[in-house]
């Protein structure tokens, strides 16, 4: 090994002596250099390794405004304009006519407001209130249950997503949190971007609740204790409120 590392050829008997040491090297790569250097089920399995699954990202192009001093600005998206979004919102020049905004909180990322239209979230939001979101680069790492902003061609949505997403070729679940809407599913192929909700601006003051947030917290610990999932404890309570009624 000394010889071969100051440079001297390896002699046959031991680069016989090094592939009955190492059987998965390939004889080709280590006498020819051709090919990969493993073969057979270990080059699989480096290639699984070094070779992930692509991940779930956007195809569509990303652009921002940026101030004076070059810091992102929070657009705000009005109802005015949403229905223009899905098909001008790579366009610097569509962008430059909303409101840049700097919120505090929000200093540090790429942020976007939209207003939010009708009551199919409600009573987490209401109409017109804007909810303030992030960019969702990786659709295979968003958090279930959270509130997004789906982009498809079509509109804008406001929904709960239950379940990452892995398969281009598939379909998602959307999720209001007025009783009176029904889940759907919506094709990936559809979706165009993906924004999640990080934090809203309401000029309704929510009324005093019935049950104390400290009594509802205690009772999602219950559910989650037992081994249920909270938001589809809810959701067949729900249904089931729909029915009786």
């Amino acid at each position: 090994m000394y010889k071969i590392l100051q440079g001297a050829e390896p002699s046959f008997p031991t680069l016989v002596d090094f592939l009955k040491e190492f059987p998965d090297i390939s004889s080709d790569w280590l006498m020819l250099g051709k090919g990969p250097m493993l073969r057979g089920e270990a080059a699989d399995a480096v290639a699984r390794l070094v070779m992930p699954q692509r991940a779930m990202t956007s195809t569509e192009v990303l652009t921002v405004t940026v101030d004076s001093t070059g810091e992102e600005n929070t657009l705000l998206v009005p109802l005015t304009v949403q229905a223009g979004y899905p098909g001008h919102f790579n366009e610097a020049v569509y962008l430059s006519d909303m409101k840049p905004y700097h919120l505090p909180g929000f200093e540090r990322g790429t942020y976007r407001a939209f207003e939010v239209e009708g009551v199919s979230m409600s009573p987490t939001f209401g109409h017109r209130d804007i909810v303030v979101c992030s960019y969702v680069d990786r659709w295979d790492l968003l958090k279930p249950w959270e509130c997004y902003v789906v982009v498809t061609a079509e509109n804008l949505l406001l929904k709960r997503i239950g379940a990452v997403i892995t398969d281009r070729r598939g379909s998602f679940e959307l999720h209001s949190d007025n009783s009176g809407y029904d889940s759907y599913r919506l094709p990936v192929a559809d979706l165009m971007q993906l924004w999640q909700v990080r934090g809203y601006i309401s000029t309704s003051i929510p009324a005093r609740p019935s049950t104390s947030p400290h009594t509802m917290e205690r009772l999602q610990e219950v559910i989650e204790l037992l081994g249920h999932d909270y938001h589809e404890v809810r959701k067949f309570l729900e249904e089931s409120a729909r029915e009786r009624a």
